[in-house]
């Protein structure tokens, strides 16, 4: 039988790990002890931590707990009133995704409610679950204007990245058929023969993103995530309204909530037809028709990356342009983005012009597409009208937040209608985040929410205390012929530093398989924007690296990393290529912009 003094010890120790949920028996001097106590810290667990090198009978203690635990050793952990263990045990807990869940004291249904089943939210709810948070995650499309839904996975999956990618494959294996006669192929016929089946391109685009949502759903099912396809209205800091297509609503209750909503596109405001008549790239990737004759308006990547793959599979498009094209890109390279599509790819720019009314034809069933052009002298602006088959609006995006109700919460707006969070993703309500689009000054692509949603996982519920670092995110616009970035354009540059302040080396290339048939000379180009580094000549800084040719994301995506890790132009002439390839090119740059040295190709 136990002493009666190391009872009454037992019954107080007893009372404490009754008390508190979690209560670890410690010494200040154990190593141990400290590795214990940052794991608890790191999951933002409240603990008790009796120290037993700092009170008199702290022996006494130890012979209590090793007759009830058979543990003499500290760390000695209790969670829930029972007897975990040391450190090693609840470390082991933690590995094996258990510990979570012995923590779990807040009377919530769910540790976790994703609002959005995109790239960031199916992310963040993934990565949650698999460190053992309960989460469900809500997922609801609202149809478009002319009727259009998609399944799970959000913007990219569905009407954005993936269909965007394969139509420009498309349009790339057009181009490739037209060069094989010069290669030496036969019984191909001539590049103006061939011809698209939307239909067969269509199905075979939206079999491929019906494959990937149901894969979603599986995913979401192997790791224990609960898929709501329900709207969901946050209606406090803890509270969402889940509403099924039938109109029932059920309340769920979490400790944390994400917002992962993404964006829609924008119709054109005060613009008569437009919605009845128009479409958005939410529509063009399943139509059932083809889209003949194309009026696209904008002059965003979207826009452009649209008209390129539709003037590649044959039909006639042009291009409504208010004032810039690809804002917020290097405009060099958009400008010559614009001309080669103008040139070459036989799309018409009317620029600059502006939308003014939508009519259906009454005797050719055709949209009569009414725009105000302005003349180049700056003159009065006259109408013209197009007349054309499918008008597709590229004008932007933005977050709905209408049937939200994020203003309930505490959440609160930027002047541009997006989420306000701190760099660690969490709004103004303390236990709302958000990520992805909807959030203020986040990079609007799908690689940056997804890993976005899994540092946010990680932190919250993976001892993690990093947050995403959007510096030097590359990107790449599909356009007939690509465009690849990382880090500052030349303007920019130039804005932060100063015209003086920045030096830039450049080059026109000829791609070796486009010398065959005999594509355009000097039609590509790329740059290195540096900033100057006095005595350093040769070894300055990198700010940006920009190309525009073939395969332009797989070119950009390695030298990314060596913007991230501060690359500079040294490093860049000190590594030696792979020949021949076009991204080679970069490890050589001797022409400096401005020098009056010509930037043509010259050779391989």
């Amino acid at each position: 039988a136990m002493p009666p003094a190391l009872k009454q010890l037992a019954g107080q120790i007893g009372e404490l790990t009754s008390k508190h949920h979690v209560t670890i028996f410690s010494k200040t001097t154990c190593p141990f002890c400290r590795r214990v106590k940052s794991l608890f810290d790191s999951l933002h667990a409240s603990y008790h931590c009796v120290e037993l090198d700092q009170i008199d009978n702290g022996k006494e203690f130890q012979d209590a707990l090793e007759s009830m635990t058979g543990q003499r050793t500290v760390p000695n952990v209790f969670i829930g009133g029972k007897h975990i263990g040391g450190n090693d045990n609840c470390q082991e807990l933690f590995s094996q995704r258990k510990l979570i869940g012995l923590l779990r004291t807040h009377g919530y249904q769910y540790d976790l409610i994703v609002v959005g089943g995109g790239s960031g939210g199916l992310a963040a709810a993934k990565e949650a679950a698999q460190l053992g948070a309960k989460v469900a995650c809500f997922d609801f499309v609202t149809p478009t204007p002319t009727g259009t839904r998609w399944g799970l996975g959000g913007t990219c999956v569905n009407v954005g990245c993936i269909p965007k990618k394969l139509m420009h494959q498309a349009a790339c294996l057009r181009e490739s058929i037209a060069d094989a006669a010069s290669y030496g192929w036969e019984g191909i016929g001539a590049a103006d023969s061939i011809t698209a089946n939307w239909a067969t391109l269509r199905s075979a685009v939206q079999d491929h993103i019906g494959s990937l949502n149901w894969g979603y759903r599986v995913q979401l099912r192997t790791n224990k995530v609960e898929y709501q396809n329900r709207w969901a209205c946050i209606v406090g800091p803890n509270q969402v309204i889940g509403r099924d297509r039938g109109g029932k609503e059920t309340e769920y209750t979490a400790q944390k909530i994400l917002v992962a909503v993404g964006e829609r596109p924008n119709y054109p405001a005060g613009v008569p037809g437009a919605q009845e008549l128009g479409i958005t790239s939410d529509d063009l990737f399943s139509l059932d028709k083809p889209p003949g004759e194309t009026v696209v308006v904008g002059a965003s990547y979207v826009a452009l990356e649209c008209a390129g793959f539709l003037a590649a599979m044959g039909f006639k498009v042009h291009v409504v342009v208010r004032s810039i094209l690809l804002r917020g890109f290097d405009q060099e390279m958009a400008d010559l983005i614009g001309a080669y599509m103008s040139e070459h790819s036989g799309v018409k720019f009317i620029r600059p012009a502006v939308p003014v009314s939508l009519e259906r034809d009454s005797s050719s069933g055709r949209i009569n597409f009414k725009v105000s052009v302005t003349p180049a002298d700056g003159g009065k602006p006259s109408q013209q009208v197009v007349q054309c088959d499918t008008v597709l609006f590229a004008i932007g995006r933005a977050p709905v937040f209408s049937q939200l109700g994020l203003e309930s919460a505490g959440v609160s707006l930027s002047k541009a209608g997006r989420i306000v969070v701190n760099d660690a993703d969490r709004t103004t309500c303390e236990s709302i985040y958000a990520i992805g689009d909807a959030a203020e000054g986040r990079p609007q692509l799908t690689p940056a929410a997804i890993q976005a949603g899994r540092m946010l996982a990680r932190r919250l519920y993976g001892g993690s205390a990093e947050n995403c670092d959007y510096a030097g995110v590359p990107t790449t616009v599909f356009t007939p012929l690509e465009y690849s970035c990382c880090g500052l354009s030349e303007d920019a540059a130039m804005e932060k530093f100063g015209k003086d302040g920045v030096i830039v080396y450049h080059k026109n290339f000829n791609p070796l398989e486009w010398t065959v048939p005999h594509r355009p000379e000097n039609a590509c180009y790329m740059k290195l924007v540096c900033a100057k580094a006095p005595g350093q000549e040769g070894r300055e800084p990198i700010l940006g690296m920009h190309y525009l040719g073939p395969n332009a994301g797989e070119v950009m995506q390695g030298f990314a990393l060596g913007l991230k890790k501060g690359a500079t132009k040294w490093d860049l002439d000190n590594t030696i290529g792979i020949h021949p390839t076009n991204a080679e090119w970069f490890t050589g740059l001797d022409v400096v912009k401005g020098s009056g040295v010509s930037a043509a190709a010259t050779g391989c």
